[in-house]
């Protein structure tokens, strides 16, 4: 199941099987000038399968989006044992979307993605902070400018020193916070626009702002954002990460409270999220053979949770809720502070249009975890524990 059945430079297209790594589908289509746009920072290791059934996004979601905008087709077996197909080689296929029913499912047996042409340049600027507030602002400066970045990422300190540590990507270990912020398109669009954004970050207080001088500087800023997670593990022998989304206005607030709440539980939190779009991915760094420390760090990991939605945010990021999210400990609170929310962020009954959307085609709810019900397999089996980061 790891083959590239075909690949339609006219159409755009590849249809491959759900074992074939993403990043092997680039080098595929790069001699047509195409590229596969989703570019997960585990894409050396992760399957199109694993993507589609994930819904990830990576770097590129702010411009490209999720995965469920990039696939055409899915090719899958029910737990009825039926083979259906979902979904076309073309856009906007008639009928009911059952193709985004099944992102974020397992089961795949062959997924038809589309690709895009390589564009004509690509241009990274990295800038410094002493500050996150100033780099939540270059954000919101960004976007309110009208630019849409093929990424725009921040790091803070613990996650700029663990990933310069381990990649020696060339970032200011000094800072308080770095911008990467990538720009793509024909050579004279990319010119103006880098110009434009130097502008902004300067203008927004950013300490240093670099421009890559060649696509192998490029990708050298780009190694050590990819590298954050599993650069924690030189620092901690385990990390919890669960993802939230808040307002990009919000991001220097949130910052500063989850440093007080990491404070408050004696525990190091290193941060590392899409600025562009405000998916938050915080890593709380922890050792699980002392005792008692895998419960505080569950608890933090509820409060930050929390915090997303006081903030008018969400609960979940690009990939859906997990298990953590429907814990009994993690009851947000609504906006504005009027009290808990019953059942989470909604106050919705788990009864609603999810549950039935599984149970529709999976019963037993044997096929992927039910995060809305808690009845898959992490609650069937409560000594199953995953770890991992994206």
């Amino acid at each position: 199941m790891n083959r590239i059945l075909a690949l339609d430079p006219v159409a755009r297209t590849a249809r491959v099987e759900p074992g074939v790594r993403n990043l092997a589908i680039t080098p595929a289509a790069a001699p047509h000038g195409l590229y596969y746009a989703s570019d997960p920072s585990n894409q050396i290791a992760c399957t199109i399968g694993s993507s589609v059934a994930e819904n990830g996004g990576g770097v590129p979601c702010l411009k490209y989006e999720l995965t469920v905008q990039n696939v055409l087709a899915v090719k899958v077996v029910t737990m009825a044992g039926e083979l259906i197909e979902l979904g076309a080689a073309v856009p906007d296929a008639p009928g009911y979307d059952l193709l985004a029913f099944y992102i974020g499912s397992e089961g795949m047996l062959r997924v038809t993605m589309a690709l895009l042409p390589v564009p004509e340049q690509a241009q990274a600027l990295l800038a410094a902070f002493d500050d996150a507030e100033r780099a939540g602002q270059a954000v919101g400066n960004i976007i309110a400018a009208g630019i849409i970045p093929a990424g725009l990422e921040m790091m803070d300190g613990p996650a700029i020193q663990a990933a310069e540590a381990f990649a020696h990507a060339g970032y200011s270990t000094d800072a308080a916070t770095i911008l990467l912020c990538e720009l793509d398109g024909t050579l004279e669009e990319v010119t103006e626009l880098t110009h434009q954004v130097r502008g902004l970050l300067l203008a927004s207080g950013a300490t240093l702002v670099q421009v890559s001088r060649d696509d192998a500087e490029r990708l050298r800023f780009w190694k050590g954002r990819k590298s954050a997670f599993p650069a924690v593990g030189r620092i901690a022998p385990d990390y919890y990460c669960m993802g939230g989304t808040i307002p990009r206005r919000k991001l220097p607030q949130v910052l500063r409270r989850t440093a007080q709440l990491a404070a408050e539980y004696r525990l190091p939190v290193a941060n590392v999220f899409h600025a562009g779009d405000g998916n938050l991915y915080p890593l709380i760094l922890f050792d699980a053979n002392r005792p008692g420390e895998l419960e505080r760090v569950e608890a933090l990991g509820g409060r930050i949770l929390e915090l997303c939605v006081e903030v008018s945010g969400t609960i979940t990021s690009e990939h859906g809720g997990g298990d953590r999210e429907d814990q009994p400990d993690v009851r947000p609170v609504q906006p504005g502070g009027a009290g808990p929310v019953p059942c989470r962020e909604t106050g919705l009954r788990p009864t609603g249009a999810a549950e039935s959307r599984q149970r529709s085609t999976d019963p037993a709810t044997l096929l992927g975890v039910s995060a809305v019900t808690g009845e898959g397999r992490a609650a069937k089996w409560p000594g199953l524990v995953e770890r991992g980061g994206g």
